[in-house]
C-alpha cells in the first residue's frame, strides 16, 4: 500500500510471511495520527501486513483484514471536504482506504461514539461501512478466528 510504512524483510527470520498462511485480523482503531498529515496508526499497520504479503508473493486473499474506527481515530476517516475543514490538509487516510478495500480489506465505524459525538455519518468518506457498536464488531470478528490488533 502506497502511503503506509514499507517492509524489510529478513532472510531465515522466525515467522515471516507466508505466501500459505491465511491471515485473519481485526484491527482495532483507536488513535488519531500524531500528525494530520500521517495515517491513522491502524491502517499504517493493516496496509504494512499487507505490503509484507506482497513482499513475499503471497496472495492478497490470503489476508482477511477488518478495521474498526472508534475514538481519536474516527477524525482519520472523515471525508475530504471536513477533514480539510478541521485540519486544513487533505486526508492522508483516504487513499490507502480505498487501495486496501481493492484488497479485501473491511471497513467499520462504531455508531454508538458516533451518536455519543453528535458526529453525523455523512461527514466520513463512504468507504466505511457504519457498525451498530465497535465492540460488537470486535467480538463477532473475534468469535470468527479473527486476532485482535489494537492501535
Amino acid at each position: 500500500m502506497s502511503r503506509a510504512d514499507g517492509y524489510v524483510g529478513f532472510p531465515d527470520a522466525a515467522l515471516s510471511p507466508s505466501k500459505e498462511t491465511k491471515y485473519r485480523a481485526v484491527f482495532d482503531a483507536t488513535r488519531a495520527a500524531s500528525k494530520p498529515t500521517e495515517l491513522v496508526p491502524a491502517i499504517n499497520m493493516a496496509a504494512l501486513q499487507l505490503n509484507a504479503l506482497a513482499a513475499v508473493g503471497a496472495p492478497l486473499s490470503n489476508a482477511k483484514f477488518v478495521v474498526v474506527f472508534h475514538g481519536d481515530a474516527v477524525d482519520g476517516i472523515l471525508d475530504s471536504e471536513h477533514y480539510k475543514a478541521k485540519f486544513g490538509t487533505d486526508n492522508p487516510n483516504l487513499g490507502a482506504i480505498r487501495e486496501m478495500k481493492k484488497a479485501g480489506v473491511e471497513f467499520f465505524v462504531c455508531g454508538q461514539y458516533l451518536a455519543r459525538k453528535k458526529i453525523d455519518p455523512k461527514t466520513l468518506s463512504p468507504e466505511i461501512t457504519l457498525a451498530a457498536g465497535a465492540l460488537l464488531v470486535l467480538m463477532h470478528y473475534q468469535n470468527n478466528g479473527y486476532a485482535l490488533i489494537s492501535f
